[in-house]
């Protein structure tokens, strides 16, 4: 079957428009291979010498471009992907877009599990969706992969998944391992299910993959108060989330020795529920896993000292409030003591927001909304600036997961917004109030 993807734009002076390439035509192959995504295109349009067959409306063309390696032939098309992006086919038992309230807006609902995606933006995949055709592209490509694994238990896997396949599809994880790519893996840790003996299975079998295994990252699971008719689960104590630090550090010894990467690493919420000291930056290593939540606040908390350590101290009259979740409460409060300890007269106030939307048990900062915010916020005196951390809001825009609008809180609080990237020197330009 002949797949044809229409060419939606050409940039002016690309050379694409000097080879003569018109908006509508259509993109059948790039030297001689079938164009189905735009994986396919990234990978051979990154060639020097490139021969396309186009379709135009009246006949079939062969055109031949030479430019520099990696150079953009500048041809545009109607999606990021080329192609639709693919859905979840899973059900797993702690999925969090399950858990979620009705009447929010419709993309919140959409769960995607698309490999490209994993290439290109570093979304994990659980390779249900996946086909050995996939699989065998990756390999040839040589393109790395976030995967999630969860439990290396092919029958524990399906249930925790709700995939009859999910356990099988595990041999495209080996495959790609034995192939050599670089893998990061992600388990989403459940009391009672995956973790004690399960986990130890789990981090045996991506052991032998390692060094081909890049990381891993044991991640709590979160629980929303949206759970009726789901899977019975429980949340973690700090007993039992102290047992998992002590277990995955027992293999992080044991991979130290043989591998010379821990290679296994908790996020930061098992150091914060167990009330145990985040480990230092060595512990961390090249920080495979800051995305996850992995050595987030450890970067933070040395990026913030080095700040103040360059920083011109003086006399501040200044009030800031930071609002966050729970969890990091505790931890925030050190550093705003530290930058008031170092600038006389700046006050820096630290507010634990209550999770009223989705229930008092998930306690990160990124899920906090903004009726929460005006909720406990309102009337209270918040300084010049409320400093929120940029993770409670959507990616490029301005809007909390509420669907309410910066410019909307601040008018609600009668106070200015900023937006806090997870940056030491960020986070102590704003609570100065300095501008870039």
């Amino acid at each position: 079957m002949r797949i044809l993807v229409e060419i939606t734009g050409v940039i002016p002076g690309s050379p694409a428009d000097r080879a003569g390439i018109k908006t509508g035509d259509f993109l059948i192959s790039m030297n001689q291979h079938k164009i189905r995504d735009v994986l396919d295109y990234m990978y051979y349009a990154a060639e020097t010498d490139v021969c396309l067959i186009v379709q135009t409306q009246e006949m079939q063309r062969e055109i031949k471009i030479q430019k520099d390696e990696y150079d953009d032939l500048g041809l545009e098309f109607a999606s990021f992907l080329m192609d639709q992006k693919q859905s979840c086919k899973n059900k797993c038992v702690f999925c969090f877009i399950d858990q979620m309230p009705p009447g929010m807006r419709e993309t919140l609902y959409f769960k995607d599990d698309d490999a490209r995606l994993s290439f290109l933006q570093g979304n994990y995949v659980t390779l249900t969706n996946m086909t050995q055709e996939d699989v065998d592209r990756i390999i040839s490509m040589k393109l790395n992969i976030n995967v999630s694994v969860h439990t290396t238990n092919p029958e524990l896997r399906c249930k925790m998944m709700h995939n009859r396949f999910a356990g099988e599809k595990l041999d495209f994880l080996w495959q790609m391992a034995r192939a050599g790519i670089q893998l990061n893996c992600q388990i989403v840790l459940c009391p009672g299910l995956n973790d004690g003996a399960e986990l130890e299975r789990t981090l045996q079998d991506l052991g032998k993959m390692l060094p081909n295994l890049t990381s891993v990252a044991v991640v709590p699971v979160g629980l929303s108060k949206y759970r009726k008719n789901l899977y019975p689960l429980t949340g973690f104590t700090k007993q039992t989330a102290g047992d998992a630090i002590d277990l995955i550090q027992k293999y992080q010894k044991n991979f130290l020795e043989k591998f010379q990467t821990r290679a296994v690493f908790p996020s930061d919420e098992f150091f914060l529920m167990a009330e145990r000291k985040i480990p230092d930056a060595e512990y961390y290593e090249d920080y495979p896993q800051y995305e996850n939540g992995v050595g987030m606040l450890r970067s933070l908390a040395d990026e913030f000292a080095s700040a103040l350590e360059s920083a011109e101290a003086g006399t501040l009259p200044r009030k800031v409030t930071i609002a966050t979740g729970k969890s990091p409460y505790d931890f925030l409060c050190e550093l705003a003591r530290q930058a008031e300890t170092a600038f006389p007269g700046l006050i820096c106030q630290v507010i634990c927001i209550r999770n009223d939307f989705f229930g008092e048990s998930i306690t990160v900062t990124g899920l906090i909304t903004g009726q929460d915010l005006i909720a406990q916020l309102k009337n209270r005196d918040l300084g010049e600036e409320l400093l929120l951390s940029s993770s409670m809001i959507r990616r490029n825009d301005d809007v909390f997961l509420d669907d309410l609008h910066i410019s909307e809180i601040e008018t609600a609080l009668h106070t200015k917004i900023r937006l806090v990237d997870n940056d030491g020197y960020d986070l102590l330009d704003a609570m100065l109030g300095i501008e870039y």
